[in-house]
């Protein structure tokens, strides 16, 4: 029987004294399962199906039918969080659960779930572990920035640069500025965030931080299409 490390993403109740579960496995990637739980509320199964806990598991299942979850262990304690730092993990969790394909290996970004989960724990700085993972997330969908634009000469009228998706960095003029519909952001806030993905300089500009944070909002609510992320609304209900 193969097993493999994994974290619970989400669990919702199925039928039966069921549970399906949402999965990010080290070998399948991203996993949707079911798993009898009992009815006992000192269920063993259901302690486990709990999210940032590192467990092991075995899978049952072929193709495209749903998995089974056979047997379950945990391997460590639960990384402790709390707060914001504990409203940012939900929000690593929804990206993926929203985002990511079903059962498409992907090692290189369960390795770095734990490492900003690691990080989260220990209550490092949460704007720099969220971009981090948000650019390796981006990378997995096959969506990385090309910063050349930004470097390039610019003509005189040029005062910055918005994203689009499907084209990448593109001019804003400033003659055009107040027609552009998406968010458009200074040539030297784009190029100091390039520095750092590109080079690793740290980010330490508080503007062109809060420039990163906006341009990673605007690409991950296109890559969403209108889906709603409640993590967001934990911070904003906790700030009140």
């Amino acid at each position: 029987m193969h097993e493999q490390r994994a974290f619970v993403l989400h669990t919702r109740p199925f039928k039966e004294n069921q549970q399906l579960v949402e999965l990010l496995t080290e070998d399948q990637g991203k996993v949707s399962a079911l798993v009898y739980v009992g009815q006992s509320k000192r269920s063993i199964k259901k302690a486990l199906l709990q999210p940032f806990l590192p467990i092991t598991l075995a899978l049952k299942g072929q193709g495209t039918s749903l998995k089974r979850i056979t047997t379950i262990d945990a391997t460590a304690k639960s990384f402790p969080l709390s707060k914001d730092h504990l409203y940012s993990a939900f929000y690593i969790n929804e990206l993926l659960v929203k985002l990511l394909n079903d059962e498409i290996a992907c090692e290189y970004l369960f390795s770095h779930y734990q490492a900003a989960l690691l990080a989260l724990s220990q209550g490092l700085e949460i704007a720099q572990q969220l971009r981090q993972f948000e650019l390796v997330l981006l990378d997995e969908l096959g969506l990385s920035f090309d910063f050349s634009p930004v470097f390039a000469e610019q003509p005189k009228h040029v005062v910055g640069f918005y994203f689009l998706p499907e084209e990448g960095f593109m001019p804003a003029y400033q003659y055009s500025v107040n027609k552009i519909t998406t968010p458009w952001f200074s040539i030297e806030h784009i190029q100091s965030i390039a520095e750092h993905v590109l080079d690793g300089k740290v980010l330490v500009h508080q503007g062109a931080k809060h420039t990163f944070k906006l341009l990673m909002r605007d690409v991950f609510n296109h890559l969403l299409d209108g889906k709603v992320l409640n993590s967001r609304q934990l911070f904003t209900k906790n700030k009140r």
